[in-house]
């Protein structure tokens, strides 16, 4: 694993609305299997509860 990658049980939270994104549940929505990291979500993902782009999403602590 590179320093820059989060590790596959990384939740990260959109800052807009809430929604978390668990690597372990994937996005059922947008077809994005299970045990997905966030750094390998594709670039236009989106939250699937508001929209918001993956930019607007932080690591959970």
């Amino acid at each position: 694993m590179t320093p820059a990658s989060s590790p596959p049980s990384d939740r990260y939270l959109c800052l807009a609305c809430g929604y978390a994104y668990d690597p372990a549940q994937g996005d059922p929505t947008q077809d994005v299997p299970p045990k997905t990291p966030f750094a390998d979500l594709p670039a236009d993902w989106r939250c699937p509860t508001c929209g918001a782009p993956k930019n607007r999403f932080a690591r959970e602590v």
